[in-house]
């Protein structure tokens, strides 16, 4: 049985009641161009998507992303940065905290129309302090048209790739969609995904048949695999990686591109690990060209603070995966920088 609680209006109406200033629409062409160059390999920098595993709280966040800001431009020659703001979390059991969408306050339970003015207003406001425009997880399709004019790129979860409406709803996206490895680690599986997210589709989406024309900046995200046992397999290693291409290639996809997650499986959540797995990986480009020409960047998961902590007492610090701290995450975007 379902009860019904509160009457959600319409993407359109909401957006309309806190649009996207016409200034910040100008920033927002411009980054969404410059990522969007990246992955068609119009552009040699790399993308740097980069901050917190959950943005739970408003003021931590929009300090992470004006030194994200100041940061870019040191770097900006080499590296575009893009400030994760993810504000929707998957749980493996579906109970716990859900992300800002769900609950603006993660101490209490959930209130959507709110937590969606919530995070409108949080990314605008970090366009206005950073310049910079940010990322967030698809976690649920239909509720892409509350935030897509704000961001400049979207991700695709491990949990989510081989979702139907979500390959559907990435054909009609307009910015670079990251599509994450299934669980199981299939290449096939998340090449499969790309294609059909690559694709025209018409299918049915909140109450309307619509047609798209397909995201030629779809591309793929290893983030690892986990086994029947529950371990972690990683797949940002040389050989792996060179697998994905192959399958690009073998794939007729238009504009191959890989992006690794430095975290989640690859790691084995030990946050530490991300600066060692960016490090390998930068290594890895300077012996092939094929590599070089296909990576496209990394995910990495950072907070002022590093680790992570039960409940939110500490400001700055993730309340669900382990992040870098700052210090760390300023020398390692360095350092990558100077790798390009």
């Amino acid at each position: 049985m379902f009860e019904k609680q509160i009457k959600i209006p319409d993407p359109e109406i909401l957006v309309g009641q806190m649009p996207l200033p016409a200034s910040l629409k100008k920033i927002k062409a411009e980054r969404d161009r410059l990522v969007s160059d990246v992955i068609s390999g119009k552009s040699e920098k790399l993308i740097i998507i980069v901050g917190p595993c959950s943005a739970h709280e408003a003021a931590p966040v929009l300090e992470y992303v004006e030194r994200l800001g100041r940061l870019n431009e040191r770097v900006k020659d080499k590296l575009v940065l893009v400030p994760r703001i993810y504000t929707n979390k998957p749980r493996t059991r579906g109970v716990g905290y859900k992300g800002m969408f769900s609950q603006p306050d993660p101490t209490k339970s959930e209130d959507i129309l709110k937590g969606i003015f919530a995070i409108r207003e949080l990314n605008i406001k970090a366009i206005e302090a950073s310049g910079l425009s940010a990322a967030d997880e698809m976690l649920y399709p239909a509720n892409i048209h509350y935030v897509d004019d704000l961001l400049s790129y979207i991700a695709v979860g491990a949990r989510s790739s081989e979702n139907q409406l979500h390959r559907l709803v990435s054909s009609g996206i307009d910015v670079p969609v990251g599509i994450k490895n299934p669980m199981s680690g299939s290449v096939q599986v998340m090449l499969n995904s790309i294609y059909a997210a690559q694709s025209g589709q018409i299918f049915k989406l909140n109450g309307w048949q619509v047609k798209t024309n397909g995201n030629p900046l779809a591309h793929a995200i290893l983030r690892g695999a986990v086994d029947g046992y529950g371990n972690d397999i990683p797949n940002f290693h040389y050989e792996t990686v060179m697998q994905v291409i192959e399958g690009y290639a073998r794939s007729g996809l238009k504009n191959p591109a890989i992006i690794i997650d430095a975290n989640h499986s690859n790691s084995g959540k030990k946050f530490k690990q991300q600066i060692r797995i960016c490090e390998e990986v930068m290594q890895n480009r300077l012996y092939d060209n094929d590599f070089k020409r296909n990576l496209k960047g990394f995910m990495i998961e950072s907070f002022l603070e590093e680790g992570c902590q039960a409940e939110d007492k500490i400001y700055g610090k993730s309340i669900t995966d382990p992040c870098l701290g700052w210090q760390d995450t300023e020398r390692l975007i360095l350092d990558i920088a100077e790798k390009v």
